[in-house]
């Protein structure tokens, strides 16, 4: 499969450890501006045009994005007597990691992915062009483990496929424990 990578170097992976770096990806623009900047580095002005908000908005979340480690700018170019800057992310893939951040901070509890994924879906499920799967099964936590390894590298090879077509698509993936009822021990 051919890699494609954005116009700048960014690491593969990184594991956001603080409370301020998850609230910060949990905001929908936030969450718009990042996916946008997995295609190519951009200005403020090309972020505005593509969300359609207005750029003092923009400058405003790329500040948060850039404060927390998410984004930084790649390049710059003159244009007139102004330098423009061009943002990237700093990473291809955030996660949020179960160890405790460095401060000891809780992390938000408000975020969910699934949540925005639902959000973002609802048109599809109306239009029925929603495509999904929900299991369960009664697994031991390191076979949990050994699924979300594998899960972690299809969302990489999602990320990693080439952009062409019209619609962007959404791809929302998980395993987690749940309180699903189950059959009491056979005799």
């Amino acid at each position: 499969m051919t890699d494609n990578s954005p116009d700048y170097e960014l690491a593969d992976r990184m594991a956001l450890s603080t409370a301020d770096q998850v609230k910060a990806i949990g905001h929908p623009l936030r969450t718009a501006i990042l996916q946008l900047l997995h295609e190519r580095a951009a200005t403020i002005t090309e972020l505005a045009v593509a969300v359609d908000r207005p750029k003092s908005t923009i400058a405003h979340h790329v500040g948060v994005l850039s404060r927390n480690g998410l984004l930084q700018v790649v390049r710059t170019r003159k244009v007139r007597a102004i330098e423009e800057r061009f943002y990237g992310r700093t990473a291809r893939m955030f996660h949020v990691t179960a160890e405790p951040s460095p401060a000891g901070e809780e992390m938000p509890g408000d975020f969910n992915d699934f949540e925005v994924a639902a959000r973002e879906s609802a048109t599809a499920f109306e239009q029925r062009k929603l495509w999904g799967f929900i299991r369960h099964a009664r697994i031991s936590e390191d076979q949990a483990s050994q699924f979300w390894d594998r899960m972690a590298e299809l969302v990489d090879e999602f990320d990693r496929t080439p952009r062409s077509g019209d619609t962007v698509y959404g791809f929302a993936i998980g395993i987690y424990p749940t309180d699903h009822p189950r059959l009491p021990t056979a005799e």
